[in-house]
């Protein structure tokens, strides 16, 4: 099975080799770690990974590896605790969650966590009013309530308002392949061409020409050719839209090898004060926005890629976002983007037919003046058009 494991492990491009193999094997041997699920998970990544990066690829190969063993029937396991917080979930007909009245506003959802927080001692399980796991309260995780503020765990219902936790999200891969050309031949209808930089390709008419005019041979040279749109390309990762990495992935690499002017800049949810390049160091290497609007000139196009399915505080108060206390609304900075660059649009990779259904995308969708397309082939060719359009 180990080795079975190491060779789906170098299959998946993380260079793992005996050498980490033997010294998996030999922890193991020496029960450095007790017998659970959980901590064999740790151990292993730390001896197989040695780079942040390849953690979420990591995942995907253990799980793969190591389902089928865990979900066995008949096999012993202490599971940890952790991995049983979700058990007592309630599922909750239509008409039990109709009955969950909402706590209010923002503000009254916040100061009564934070009584709750003051409050309560000891960790609860299930119920309607203490944080916990697996009720009704709009506090904890693993339940339900419409205007919920998750605490750890995972999202289950995707309603949560507020995140209290780190979370770990996967750089884009811009040299992955293409699924489909498609998506590239549709970014090229935004296209402006221009000579630039030195003289170094071969002008062959002009050549031919001078050679016939001179009697000699008389080379000459022109600047290559490129495209000249300038891009700024904001993108959406984590939570909801992880989903959509794969089809976000074909758009970046299209992107990448078809505008040579792009930045590329990371962020989540919604645009506030900071993005970044860097997902494994997102909450150290911020880039201030403002330093964006100003560098880069009104002459650039933007394309933000998201699927804006948020909870609207994340839009449209301070302190919203499900990160950290932002001090400005998302709408704000959105607005001040749109603003400076006239020339602006939203790809989202959800279906067109939900959009209606869903309050943030439609605030969003209000804010980029109904420039919202989806990620599809006719979508990317419409937004591209729209951009063409802008000056």
């Amino acid at each position: 099975m180990l080795l079975d494991f190491l060779d789906a492990l170098r299959a998946a491009g993380i260079p793992a080799g005996i050498k980490e193999h033997l010294l998996m094997l030999e922890a193991l041997d020496r029960d450095v770690i007790a017998r659970r699920p959980e901590e064999f998970y740790y151990l292993a990544r730390a001896t197989y990974v040695k780079d942040e990066g390849l953690f979420d690829r990591f995942d995907q190969v253990f799980a793969k590896v190591f389902r089928g063993v865990l979900d066995a029937d008949g096999m012993e396991a202490d599971i940890p605790d952790e991995w049983l917080r979700l058990v007592a979930e309630k599922y909750l007909t239509p008409e039990e969650m109709a009955k969950i009245e909402s706590l209010g506003d923002w503000d009254e959802i916040m100061e009564t966590l934070k009584k709750r927080l003051e409050e309560q001692e000891g960790r609860h399980q299930g119920g309607s009013k203490w944080i916990g796991t697996g009720g009704t309260s709009p506090f904890g995780h693993g339940g339900y309530n419409p205007e919920g503020v998750r605490i750890g765990g995972e999202s289950r219902h995707k309603r949560a308002i507020k995140v209290w936790e780190k979370r770990e999200f996967a750089n884009l891969d811009n040299s992955r392949e293409l699924g489909t050309r498609n998506i590239k031949v549709a970014l090229r209808r935004l296209r402006r061409f221009a000579r630039e930089g030195a003289a170094d390709e071969l002008d062959l008419d002009e050549t031919i020409r001078g050679t016939a005019r001179q009697g000699w041979l008389d080379i000459r040279m022109r600047p290559e050719r490129h495209n000249a749109v300038k891009l700024l390309l904001f993108l959406d990762v984590g939570g909801s839209m992880d989903p959509f990495i794969t089809l976000t992935e074909e758009l970046f690499s299209a992107a990448t090898g078809e505008f040579k002017n792009m930045e590329f800049f990371y962020f989540h949810n919604c645009l506030y004060e900071g993005v970044w390049k860097d997902n494994r160091r997102r909450l150290s290497e911020r880039i201030p926005t403002w330093d964006i609007l100003h560098k880069y000139g009104h002459d650039y196009k933007v394309i933000f890629v998201g699927d804006a399915a948020m909870s609207p505080y994340e839009i449209s108060h301070a302190g919203g976002s499900v990160e950290h206390m932002n001090g400005e609304p998302g709408a704000v900075w959105l607005q001040r983007v749109t603003r400076t660059y006239p020339a602006t649009v939203w790809l989202n990779p959800t279906q067109r037919s939900a959009w209606d259904h869903s309050q943030s995308t439609r605030i969003i969708r209000e804010l980029m003046n109904d420039r919202m397309y989806p990620l599809t082939i006719d979508g990317i060719d419409a937004a591209m058009r729209e951009l063409t359009r802008k000056r």
